[in-house]
């Protein structure tokens, strides 16, 4: 009787210790907002700082793709293509979320907001635009976020 009573113990202690060392404690939704936060505002700063093409190409994901003037721009090497083509100076464009949603898992999410657009054209007329922005991410392997469409 004490055998059968100290294994039971034994096996429900050794139970209880698998199950914390194997479970990691997930997420809260709250968490994952914030990174999202963080990637946006981290992408807004970058295309102020370093360039527009620069932080699309940083935060684009291997497959990621854009939706521009109708059409869709595939992958990192079609997005470059589409920036270099463009013929407009003094790009500037701010954009901050005012909505974010993120799936149970953690691993995708939607944003969006009100984006400024402005440059300057080829006769040296500025051009400004205001509008919702609307981008979709992706938890990449490493645990970073990049976007799959804009």
């Amino acid at each position: 009787m004490k055998i059968i009573r100290l294994n039971t113990i034994i096996v429900s202690l050794l139970m209880v210790i698998l199950i914390n060392i194997s479970c990691e404690a997930p997420r809260s939704s709250g968490n994952f907002e914030e990174e999202i936060r963080q990637a946006e505002k981290a992408f807004n700063d970058m295309a102020a700082e370093q360039g527009v093409m620069e932080a699309f190409l940083a935060f684009a994901a291997d497959d990621g793709v854009l939706n521009r003037r109708g059409g869709i721009v595939k992958g990192k090497e079609e997005i470059r293509s589409y920036f270099e083509s463009q013929t407009l100076q003094n790009v500037s464009l701010q954009w901050e979320p005012e909505f974010i949603d993120v799936s149970k898992s953690g691993d995708m999410a939607y944003t969006y907001g009100p984006f400024t657009f402005s440059a300057t054209d080829t006769t040296g007329q500025v051009i400004e635009s205001v509008g919702v922005f609307h981008t979709v991410w992706k938890r990449q392997v490493d645990g970073s976020w990049k976007f799959v469409y804009d």
